[in-house]
């Protein structure tokens, strides 16, 4: 309900119809008018007729000079701002010439609509009262005020029933909001999608050339490179959403994607190796609306379906049937770049959060856990646990414990309201022909990092463990500048074919500039090294390559309307698939949601 504003107008309306006892309670009848003396006793002791008659023509005489002053009193018409045609002017006039109680501003004006203060209300309230009660008392033998008595009192009684009857309808009006509150929850059905317009170019030396890519037991490696399918290219990525609650804490969601846009493989794609895998070809061109197309290598899970619900009021549970990606309900803490791999954050997937969120994926089990004991210390904490298998409906592929899997477990802490810290590990097992950054899509590429970095150095032919050790933060500097960053150590091991032991590493780190020149648009600046690895150690082979993929990534994000945004943006690369020859992506990504 809102609230009335109380004004001067409306007060003086209601000093009118006040009982003129304020010590009364309201659902107290007033008592009868005092009449004018009649018991001897009372009456004046006088001892001839010539004393009376002074006596009651002195009377007289005072009521005569009461009506008078009152008759002559200037009403409401001394006040500039009032005219007879105010809804209020005949109950101010009224208080002015009969009661003498209100007064104006200096200026002659009263300011009627004007709001008043309680301390205000409670003033004008007293000062009438008095004034009535002085007059009752000068006046008590006049019939007039007798009748006007009477007239109040049954004014009173008729607003006290309507007062009555309205608190009755409240109170059921009340009783039927309260029902509704408690029931007003139905199954609903929300629809959600964006569609992505992108226009995308590589730029690369083409030509095949033979280069080195490191060295293999003491002796300089070297690689073919294949670059020939360059070229500029324009497609789209639909994505749509159906969430649906059935108690209005829940949500039962599907998700589908499509893209006709693969990504790049021709950033120092491989060919014709010395060690057994006939191509190999690197992640770390992956951009977000490459999502959903799939080829014979790069394979992603397009389809999702997942149940999330409360437990208790600390914590969340999350199933997952197919297609479940880390980011779903861990916290990535990257904010402004993160967009769940849609068309409004970063323009390629490593700037969009930590590479260990990319490892694993698929169907499975998460859990959100508040550790409330923690917030006195460390600000609102809480802990998430995951599990998903990327093999889990394939019993051909090793089923749901025995084919590709990957468990986490993360920390964290919002120390202040503008910095988090969150502490990852994840362990994964990668079956053969499967790449270790794959999102459980079981491709032998992986969606970000150089090629050796998801295949090891034998190849993808061969299986992998993976225990990696992550930390992101979150810095919001100001409204206007927002800092986030992440490191990740990955320990790896090969243990069939080329067996042996090998380190992933990874870091980023980025400033968003928020509502720049525009509200709702970002200037997204994010650099960092792709997942690499420096060696690999087996007892036949000692693997070294110090060249380190750096990435460095600038877009601008401008909306033009609600729906649709314009995100222009370049990509460098120094030296992709960890071979000293740069690339980069220049891409115009057009984003309609609905």
């Amino acid at each position: 309900m809102s609230a009335t504003r109380l004004t001067l107008a409306s007060v003086a309306v209601a000093v009118c119809l006040l009982p003129l006892k304020p010590a009364i309670a309201q659902d107290t009848p007033l008592p009868p008018l005092p009449q004018a003396s009649t018991s001897a006793e009372d009456l004046p002791v006088l001892s001839n007729e010539e004393e009376w008659r002074d006596y009651l023509f002195e009377s007289a005489q005072q009521q005569w000079q009461n009506r008078q002053a009152i008759e002559q009193r200037i009403g409401a018409e001394q006040f500039g701002d009032t005219s007879p045609e105010d809804w209020a002017y005949q109950a101010l006039d009224d208080l002015i010439r009969r009661y003498d109680c209100l007064q104006g501003y200096p200026d002659n004006t009263y300011r009627g609509d004007r709001s008043l203060s309680r301390n205000e209300l409670a003033a004008a309230l007293n000062a009438c009262l008095q004034s009535v009660e002085r007059l009752l008392a000068e006046e008590t033998g006049e019939f007039a005020f007798q009748e006007e008595w009477e007239e109040i009192q049954a004014l009173r009684e008729d607003i006290m029933s309507s007062l009555n009857t309205l608190k009755t309808r409240l109170d059921i009006l009340e009783s039927q909001i309260s029902s509704l509150e408690s029931s007003q929850f139905s199954t609903t059905t929300k629809f959600n999608g964006e569609v992505i317009f992108a226009l995308s170019d590589l730029a690369i030396n083409e030509e095949p050339r033979f280069l080195t890519r490191g060295t293999a037991n003491g002796a300089e490696l070297f690689g073919l490179t294949d670059n020939d399918d360059a070229r500029l290219v324009f497609g789209t990525r639909g994505r749509v959403w159906l969430r649906t609650s059935f108690s209005g804490r829940d949500t039962l969601l599907l998700r589908l994607t499509t893209s006709n846009l693969p990504m790049f493989d021709d950033a120092n794609e491989l060919t014709g190796r010395n060690i057994p895998n006939a191509m190999s070809i690197t992640g770390e061109t992956t951009q977000t609306f490459n999502l959903g197309q799939n080829t014979p290598t790069f394979v992603t899970n397009n389809f999702t379906i997942s149940y999330s619900l409360p437990l208790d009021n600390s914590i969340q549970a999350h199933v997952f049937a197919s297609g479940g990606i880390w980011s779903d309900f861990v916290p990535t803490l990257n904010p402004y770049f993160e967009d769940y791999d849609g068309g409004n954050g970063a323009l390629s997937l490593f700037a969009s959060n930590n590479p260990i969120y990319r490892i694993g994926g698929g169907a499975g089990v998460g859990f959100n856990v508040a550790l409330d004991f923690l917030e006195p210390f460390l600000g609102p904490s809480q802990l998430t646990i995951g599990y998903l298998s990327g093999s889990a409906n394939a019993s051909n592929l090793g089923g749901i414990f025995s084919g590709d899997y990957a468990m986490l477990a993360q920390l964290d802490f919002q120390l202040t309201d503008r910095l988090a810290v969150g502490l990852t590990y994840n362990h994964g097992y990668h079956p053969s022909n499967t790449a270790v950054f794959d999102m459980g899509g079981l491709g032998s590429q992986g969606v970000v990092g150089s090629a050796i970095s998801n295949t090891a150095s034998s190849g993808s032919t061969i299986p992998k463990i993976t225990n990696a050790y992550g930390i992101e933060l979150a810095w919001q500097i100001s409204d206007a500048i927002a800092f986030s960053g992440f490191f990740t150590y990955v320990d790896a091991h090969a243990p069939a074919v080329q067996a042996g032991n090998y380190e992933i590493w990874t870091y980023g780190a980025g400033l968003a500039f928020p509502n720049l020149f525009k509200e709702d648009a970002l200037l997204g600046i994010f650099a960092g090294a792709q997942p690499y690895v420096a060696g690999f150690d087996s007892p036949t082979l000692t693997f070294r390559n110090n060249v380190v993929p750096r990435h460095l990534e600038i877009f601008y994000r401008y909306p033009l309307t609600e729906y649709l945004s314009i995100t222009p943006g370049m990509i460098f690369f120094t030296s992709p698939n960890q071979i000293k020859a740069g690339a980069s992506i220049a891409t115009l990504r057009a984003t309609f949601t609905f």
